[in-house]
């Protein structure tokens, strides 16, 4: 807070002390240190210390210099003050707010006064500010808002037109340079304060029949886009209730309009298109074809009329950016969309194309060739309007888009194939198509994808920089040689000094990035949205050999995501995941694409907490033992263990890998063996096992108590595999006597429970070693049938 206070001290010193003349140089710096002292600024005026009254001091000191700047005589003690009135409002808010009426006031009586014109246009934009910030406080906009908006709308358009005293309308001012700042801020303000502007309404729409309807291109494109914007946004002027309603009145009116409009410019073909409308197919009127093509009366909208095909077109194109407007513009209430009317408009403009080779058009003879030849070279923007009309649909209704998805797809291909040589043609086909496959891509049969084969080899062939045949080169200069041989005036002596001439001019053509990049989209939106599996192998092969050159990272990610899968009688294809990891081997998709780090995921207590490591250790072992986990886990679940047999060594196998099954524990599994005794003494239907291999005298066989009553103290080993609780069913009976056993050994068993050898402690080595750590002495000599058959035999006898 300190060094907040010693900034705003110091930019009043500077406010008052340097010359006003030398303030709009340092206008930028002063901004700046106000914008840091926003948490001053907006702190409440309490005045409870002594350093918040030298702040309220400071603040009010900026605010008397800065009201004493803005009426100051010199333009620049003016635009120095409009320049800082914005910072600091912004950087106040609502403390600086309440007390800003009289700059509102000084702001306005600028717009008025012969300044420059930055700095009327500042002033505008500081005014368009103020009053979007007070627009969150009632009070506020009842107390500055209301009272100042009249005056700041009526100073607004009286420096951008006319309004002569007897009439309601304006009359707009030809090249005003305040054009496009009036309005952008009549179209920010015109939604939240529409009762307002109800007034000038008609004097707005005046001015803006002015612009929209000049078919001369005397306004620029972005000052068409913003009357555009305000031309839809007059629908909230609309009484109470009837705001959608008149919503759809203009886009009704707007299509009227290109339907006039398309009768007089298509007149040099023959229309085979018919509407769905019988308004429409009764609205044609009689031309007059001995003169020049155009409009000489007011249309549905009020627009003025046009001469010439140019102008024609130009209003067409014109009307189709409004009519997208329309789509994308926020509305003051739930409106009905056009859906209908718009695709039957699209339909007539589309179904014109430039005639090919294998397509004729039927012409109308009464329209000269030159008119008729100029259409066709002026089609490819009217249909790139179109699909943009088409596009901004599909991303308004989003899903609601995918009945109309088919008809849209048709029209756009259509348009594709007769005048893909235009560059915006294809720009505006890749967008359209791959926003229509967002929506409707993984319904897209067969066929209709391979329709779209020729686009995405185009797409292609687009994101690809043109080829160089040395072989060819060398042919041409060869060809180029003789022709001078025998004509020499027709040669060109440059190609012979320098043979790549030729080649380095075709290499300096400059790769147009907004083609390149929607052909790049739509190759990614068909890998991702697109069934993989309809692709032809070798489409998919050009489109993999493509990204691969280009090296996009986006499309090369969407292409190993979405590989194609295995089908019957197709071998399996090849991943760019290598060349992928060699292009970005520093991004961090490819990084978890390639090497993924997911944890495991245990639906366990105690997963994604924090434990005691020690209690953890401790409740290790038993919880192994007791095989008696969450019952919601199902990991560990009780279940009755099998018989556990011991042989005469003290061994200790519990860290041996399971042996695997071989031909001779196959072919002994077969034969019948003894029923198990389970450590209840009952028959163990679950299990079987084998007679053990003891090298020595049997002395004793005992039974290994169950799992699920043995105590940690008793039995520490596991189960090599867990087997369920319903594949064996134990019942509590006491076990026979059949030897004295030392209960206090410890046995760990590991192996198959199909009937490997186990081992089984010997009583007197109990007590000389407790060791785990010892290794057992195995048997290494091999298992043969004549063995087993021998000591089988000695067993028995």
């Amino acid at each position: 807070m300190a060094s907040m206070s010693m900034s705003l001290h110091a930019v009043n010193h500077r406010l008052t002390n340097i010359p006003v003349k030398q303030l709009p140089p340092i206008a930028s710096c002063l901004a700046t240190s106000l914008s840091n002292c926003g948490e001053l600024l907006s702190a409440p005026q309490n005045q409870k210390s002594k350093s918040e009254s030298d702040n309220a001091v400071q603040v009010h000191k900026l605010m008397t210099r800065l009201a004493s700047l803005l009426q100051d005589r010199s333009p620049e003690g003016r635009w120095t003050a409009v320049v800082l009135v914005k910072a600091v409002v912004e950087a106040g808010q609502w403390e600086i707010l309440r007390g800003c009426e009289p700059l509102v006031r000084g702001l306005i009586a600028i717009l008025a006064k012969p300044d420059p014109n930055s700095t009327k246009k500042m002033s505008i934009i500081t005014l368009t500010r103020i009053f979007h910030l007070t627009y969150q406080y009632p009070t506020l906009v009842r107390e500055i808002t209301t009272p100042s908006l009249p005056s700041f709308v009526t100073s607004a358009l009286n420096l951008i037109s006319v309004k002569p005293s007897s009439e309601p309308t304006r009359k707009l001012k030809p090249h005003s340079p305040f054009l496009e700042t009036v309005l952008n801020a009549l179209g920010e303000l015109i939604a939240r304060h529409p009762t307002i502007f109800r007034p000038f309404s008609a004097q707005i729409h005046s001015i803006l029949q002015a612009i929209i309807g000049s078919t001369s291109p005397t306004f620029p494109q972005t000052a068409l886009d913003s009357a555009e914007r305000l031309f839809i946004s007059l629908h909230h002027c609309a009484p109470k209730n009837t705001s959608g309603e008149e919503w759809k009145n203009a886009c009704q009116m707007t299509i009227a309009s290109i339907h006039g409009a398309a009768d007089y410019v298509f007149r040099a073909v023959v229309e085979q298109w018919e509407s769905v409308d019988p308004a429409l197919r009764q609205a044609s009127r009689p031309q007059d074809y001995s003169r020049e093509v155009g409009d000489g009366g007011l249309d549905t909208l009020g627009l003025a009329g046009w001469q010439g095909l140019d102008s024609g077109v130009n209003r067409l194109v014109v009307l189709l950016q409004m009519l997208s407007t329309c789509l994308t513009t926020a509305t003051a209430s739930m409106v009905a969309i056009p859906i209908g009317p718009i695709l039957d408009l699209t339909s007539r403009l589309t179904a014109v194309v430039v005639p090919s080779d294998g397509r004729d058009i039927q012409a109308n003879p009464q329209i000269s060739r030159t008119e008729r030849e100029h259409l066709f070279a002026e089609l490819p923007r009217i249909h790139v309007g179109c699909m943009e009309l088409l596009q901004n649909l599909v991303k308004t209704l989003e899903t609601g888009a995918i009945p109309v998805t088919q008809t849209i797809l048709e029209q756009t291909l259509w348009v594709y194939r007769a005048e893909n040589f235009s560059r915006e043609i294809r720009i505006s086909a890749y967008h359209l198509v791959q926003t229509l496959l967002t929506r409707m891509g993984p319904s897209l049969t067969k066929q209709s994808l391979a329709s779209l084969a020729d686009l995405i080899r185009a797409s292609c062939h687009d994101l690809l920089p043109p080829t160089h045949d040395q072989s060819t080169s060398a042919r041409a200069s060869s060809d180029a040689k003789d022709k001078a041989k025998s004509n020499h005036a027709t040669a060109n002596a440059d190609s012979f000094l320098n043979p790549r001439l030729k080649q380095s001019r075709q290499s300096d053509i400059p790769s147009f990035s907004s083609l390149t990049k929607a052909a790049s989209e739509l190759l990614a939106g068909v890998l991702t949205h697109a069934p993989t599996e309809y692709l032809s192998p070798s489409l998919r092969a050009e489109i993999d050999r493509t990204i691969i050159l280009t090296s996009d990272k986006h499309t090369m990610l969407a292409s190993v995501l979405n590989p194609v899968p295995a089908a019957k009688g197709r071998g399996v294809s090849a991943s760019i995941m290598p060349f992928l990891a060699r292009s970005f081997p520093a991004e961090i998709e490819v990084e978890a694409l390639i090497r993924p780090r997911m944890p495991v995921l245990m639906n366990a207590p105690g997963i994604g907490g924090y434990t005691d490591i020690e209690e953890e250790e401790e409740e290790e072992v038993p919880a192994r033992v007791s095989g008696t986990a969450s019952e919601s886990t199902g990991f560990l679940q009780p279940s009755s263990t099998p018989i556990l047999h011991h042989d005469m060594m003290d061994t200790d196998v519990s860290h041996k890998a399971a042996p695997t099954l071989t031909k001779r524990s196959l072919a002994e599994d077969n034969k019948p063996q003894p029923p198990a005794l389970g450590s209840t003494g009952k028959v163990d239907s679950s299990f079987q096992s084998k007679r053990p291999r003891v090298e020595g005298d049997v002395t004793a066989v005992a039974s290994q108590p169950s799992l699920d009553r043995a105590s940690p103290a008793t039995f520490t080993g596991t189960a090599a595999v867990s087997v369920p609780s319903s594949s064996a069913t134990v019942t509590s009976v006491p076990p026979p006597r059949v030897a004295s056993v030392n209960t206090s050994s410890t046995t760990t068993v590991g192996g198959p429970l199909s009937g490997s050898a186990v081992a089984q402690t010997n009583p007197a080595d109990a007590g000389e070693d407790d060791s785990d750590d010892d290794l057992p002495a195995l048997n290494i000599d091999p298992d043969t049938e004549d063995e087993n058959e021998d000591e089988d035999e000695t067993m028995e006898g």
